[in-house]
Order: structure tokens, then sequence, then C-alpha cells
């Protein structure tokens, strides 16, 4: 199986670990102090932050010293808006030198938590970790990686963590940060980790190492394997790598995992996510109840929108949960991401780019797969020039973003991108720029100017275009087809994202889409996941349920079934309701969609689906 990747491990330090106290800081070992520091030491964060803040109030000349060790005791508590509301009041230019760090530490670790990467990479470039003590140079580092990871900068997160392991007191950490390195280079391809000309001599020896993983299977432990590891060690022989931690490495890539008798469901209650994580608990459920094997573990829920995930994972733990699912939210999912050592596995609803860590499993209706499908559909029907029409929002950009880059990497063209505004139903001018009929009628203009009153004009769109692609709801979409027919797009193929179909079948209105191609989940097409988990079969719990939310179903149906499919699906790909399912080397569960067209107001599907119901569970191996 592959191997299960770490990110980042933060290690829950105080300001006053690690470093001796100066006579100015002899006040911070009053008993209420060291009492405060107790508490943290024993994971009550909370009411540690409580304690530093009445001394912050109590002792004015040191209020900011002690403001800082609340924020802090907050961030490892999980709450980020308390300690962003405490050191709100301090004035930077009142700090000492090492003070104005553990401030910019703070903050940067705020901007983790809330998803501002750039914002923290920027404060981390300002800090000085040499005005740090160990402890928090530790969380320096390991905020720099993990910044670097999120925003795809594998290498330099690599070089952070090179930075790290002499600052790590026990070897177990320094293992455990190795790790870290090799399993995030393993990431690279080949290609990029030959390039190793100009890199430092222990980089490069990490990526000489990690390209022979690649090469080889180590769990097979082949005579090749072996002289490889040999002539590695030879050219890199002081390298950290070295002293056993390579075997240790080879034999974790063997991991088993061991069948779940008790499950804890993290899913919000109420908030924003609250109708989301309601519609996946009526997939799971269903799923859970018409399990055909004999196996029924014991399941718990716990409402991740009452506490943070970090506590109830804990909580989880202590009541005997041997898997987590869930959290649903990408802010939670990062939270365990920075806080916690999963100790049993997680399989989040959901998927952040260039986020891995040990035992972290995460699965969801990631758009990044409609993209990958879509284009792929287009390149097998033989396209090579396009047009990109999305909408000018945040998820229509990203989209846009996924499929432009996924065309480009495989040789194709897109020749132009525009995007409309979904609040308004005529699309006219970011269709006519990207047919190039605003530069027709410019032309026209400019002839009509110089050669002849009277001159005849024809509309012309461009005559470069094999296809475009369109990222709208069935709903706009149902507006922005005809307007490109009526703007002579008549005849070129479009290829949509699955948002264009609502989910069921819609004759009256989707005569408005016919000829349209798009890619979505199995369990949407009737001919394809059948049985009694099928939509057709599970009518009666979704129903009520919004269209927007109805895929959801079978995000939860899968995430039961996968249960026992963990193991196996990095070599054997799972057929389930969402797709044909497989896991990467982020850890990622991906998907492989099924392709229909609308042909005469109905949805046909393309071609003969590999995707099948996959519901029987009675012979699957245990997780």
């Amino acid at each position: 199986m592959n191997r299960h990747y770490i990110v980042l491990s933060t290690v829950c330090l105080s300001l006053l670990t690690g470093c001796v106290a100066s006579p100015t800081q002899r006040h911070l070992y009053t008993s209420e102090a060291i009492k405060a520091e107790a508490f943290s030491q024993q994971g009550q964060h909370k009411q540690a932050a409580s304690l530093y803040q009445s001394l912050a109030e109590t002792k004015p000349s040191y209020r900011n010293d002690y403001r800082l060790l609340a924020a802090e005791a907050y961030i490892q508590s999980g709450d980020s808006p308390s300690a962003q509301a405490l050191i709100e009041p301090i004035k930077p230019s009142l700090l000492s030198a090492q003070q104005r760090n553990k401030l910019n530490l703070i903050i940067i670790q705020i901007d983790l938590s809330n998803g501002e990467t750039e914002k923290a990479l920027q404060r981390l470039t300002i800090t000085q970790p040499y005005n740090l003590n160990t402890s928090d140079q530790i969380i320096f580092y390991q905020s720099l990686a993990f910044a670097h990871s999120l925003t795809g900068n594998l290498l330099q997160s690599v070089q952070a963590r090179i930075e790290l392991t002499p600052l790590l007191q026990t070897s177990q950490q320094r293992k455990e940060n190795n790790t870290v390195i090799l399993d995030t280079l393993g990431l690279l391809s080949s290609q990029t980790l030959d390039q190793q000309a100009s890199t430092p001599p222990i980089l490069r020896g990490w990526m000489n190492l990690a390209n022979i993983l690649k090469q080889y299977k180590p769990q097979q432990n082949s005579a090749e394997y072996q002289l490889a590891i040999i002539e590695w060690q030879q050219l890199f022989p002081q390298h950290p790598a070295n002293a056993g931690f390579i075997q240790s490495y080879s034999e974790g890539l063997q991991n088993t995992f061991k069948r779940p008798n008790a499950i804890a469901l993290l899913l919000p209650e109420s908030g924003r996510f609250a109708k989301a994580a309601e519609t996946i608990k009526t997939g799971f459920m269903a799923a859970y109840q018409h399990s055909q094997s004999s196996y029924q573990p014991s399941i718990r829920f716990y409402d991740s929108s009452a506490n943070n995930a970090i506590n109830l994972y804990y909580q989880a733990i202590s009541e005997g949960a041997e898997l987590v699912i869930g959290p649903l939210s990408k802010d939670n999912i990062q939270d365990l991401a920075l806080g916690v050592d999963l100790t049993i596995p997680v399989l989040a609803l959901n998927h952040i780019p260039n986020l891995a860590k040990n035992n972290l499993f995460q699965f969801g209706l990631s758009p990044i797969d409609e993209s990958k499908q879509i284009t792929s559909k287009a390149r097998t029907d033989g396209i090579k020039n396009v047009l990109l029409l999305t909408p000018e929002t945040n998820n229509g950009l990203r989209t846009a973003s996924y499929i432009s880059e996924d065309w480009q990497q495989t040789g194709g063209t897109v020749l132009e991108i525009q995007h409309y505004n979904s609040k308004e139903n005529d699309f006219s001018e970011p269709i006519k720029d990207l047919l190039n009929l605003t530069e027709s009628q410019y032309r026209y203009r400019r002839l009509k100017q110089f050669l002849a009153k009277n001159l005849e004009f024809t509309e012309r769109r461009r005559t470069d275009v094999d296809a475009i692609f369109l990222s709208a709801s069935a709903q706009k979409a149902r507006s922005i087809y005809p307007q490109l027919r009526f703007h002579r797009a008549t005849g070129v193929p479009v290829y949509a994202t699955p948002q264009i179909y609502t989910g069921t079948p819609n004759p009256s209105a989707d005569i408005d889409l016919n000829s349209i191609v798009f890619c979505d989940i199995p369990w949407l097409f009737a001919d394809i996941y059948t049985g009694e988990l099928s939509q057709q079969a599970l009518r009666d719990s979704w129903q009520h349920i919004p269209a927007k939310y109805l895929r959801l179903i079978a995000l939860g149906i899968d995430s039961f079934n996968l249960i026992t499919q963990l193991e196996q699906i990095s070599s054997t790909p799972y057929l389930g309701a969402t797709g044909s399912l497989s896991l990467n080397r982020e850890n990622r569960i991906t998907r492989e969609l099924a392709c229909a067209k609308f042909v005469d107001a109905q949805v046909v599907l393309q071609q003969p689906s590999t995707v099948e119901t996959n519901t029987d569970l009675t012979d699957t191996e245990g997780f």
C-alpha cells in the first residue's frame, strides 16, 4: 500500500519551555504562571489560556508577556479567534526582539489555521528564528514547511524540515521528521528528483534516496533495491537517513490495517455545513443498514460545530473509536493536520491540495477529479483547441485553472478563457469575447469607415476552435447554451462540468441542453449503479433534499463502504457510488466518473462504463 504522508505534526510547546529565565522574565514564574504552565503540560490549554489572560489583566506591567502566552495556549486548544482577539491590542514597537518574533509566530499560526497561507509565508520571511527559543524555532520551521507544502513548493518544504532536524530533541521526533522529508519528496516526479546539480548535499542525498524508492519496491526486498541502497550509503555516508532509518522506513511501507469495530463520525449539526452533513449521514446510514456482509461496527456521532476537531478526535479515541470519518470543513481538517499525531486513521470528507499526513485519508467530491474526467473525455474524442467559459466566482476560477492546466499538460491548446457574471441572465458579452465576435465587429466598423458607407456585414465567429468547456449550473446553462448557438457556435461540441445536471431527469427543461457532454458520479445513472443503494431505491430518503446536495448521498454511501477498502484501493480500484475510487500518493481518494450526453432531452451514457455497483462486502479483506 502507498505510504501515509506526514506534512506537519505541531509540537505543543509554551513560551517558557526550552529557555532560561532572564531577570526580566522572573515574573513569569509566579505561582499562578506556574499553574498555567502545568495546565499546558497536561494538555488543558483552555484553562492555561484563561489563567494567563487573567494575569494579563491583573499585571499591567507584564501584560504583553501574558497576552502572548495566553494567545499561544488558545492556538494550542484550536481556538484561533480568541488568540487573534488577544494579540490585536499589542503594539509591536513596545516589544523586545524576541517578543516581536514570538508575536509573528502566533500570527503565522493564526493565518495558517484560517487558510491564509500566502500571508503566513510573507510573515515567515520577516521572522528571525535566531531570536526565538528552541521550542519556538521548532514551530517556526514546522510552520514554514507546512506553508510551503500548501502552496505546492515541496522542495522548499523539505529544506525547512532539514533545518528543523537538529532542533528536535528525541530520536523518535527526528525519525518522524525524516519520514516526512522522504514522503514529501515521494510526491515529486523522477524528473524533478534528478535535478540535483545546485542542491545542498543533505537535500541532494534525500532526493537521490527518494528516486531509488520510486524505481524499486522495497516491500519485495529485491536484490536491485538492496544494491541501490548500499551504493547510496557509500555516496552519502554521514547522511541523516543512515543509521537504521532506511530499514525502518522500508518496513513501514508494509503497514497493514485492522477492520475497525468502532467508528466516530465528526459532522456539524449546525452552521453552514449542517445540511451537507445531514445528507452525507443519510447516505452513510443507508449503506450501514444495507450492508450485505456481517460487518456492523458501532457508530458514534460527534457534533463538530460544538467543539474543535482536535478535542473531538481525542474524545473519540477515549471512547473507543478505531476510525474517524470526517471532519467535513477544510478548516477542521487543517486543524487536525496542524495539531495532532493521528494514532488512529481519519477519513476526511474533503480535500486540501498538497496536504498529507500519516493516517489521514482525504475523500470528497473534488473538482480536480471532475476537471480531469471531462478533459480526458474530450481528448478521447480527438479535441485539440478549446475555449473555456466559467463563472466569475472563486469556484469558477479554480475550475478554470484545473481544466486549463490539465488540458495544456497533455498537449491541448486553450485559445481563450472568459468568465461570466452568474447573477445575470444575459451572457452575450463574455460569449462574444470568447468567440471573437467583438473583434469581428471592430473590423467591420474599420472597413466601413474607410471603404464604403453601405458595406454589408455578417458576424463571423472564430474558426480555430474544436470545442468549448463550460462550467455552469443547469439553470444557467439553459440560458448560456442557446446564447452560444445564437452567436454562431452551433456545431461546436460543448463539454460541461457535473453541475450542468441536476441529478434527476427533467426532459422539459433539459431540451435546451441537447448535445452537451458531461461526466458525473455513477450513482446518478440508473443503468450503472443498481441495487438497494441506487438512487431509485433510496428515493424516499432524498426527495426532500435540495438538488445541490444530492450527490452527497453517494459520498455518504462510499464513506461507509470504503472502510473495508482502504488497504486495497492503492492497487485495486473500488467501484463505488461516487466513481471508480483509487488512492494516490497524497492519500487522496481519486474518482473516475461516468460520462453522458443530453440527447432528445434525455441523459444517455456515452460508452459502456467499467463502473458498476459494488455493495457486496462479504468477501472483502479486513481494514
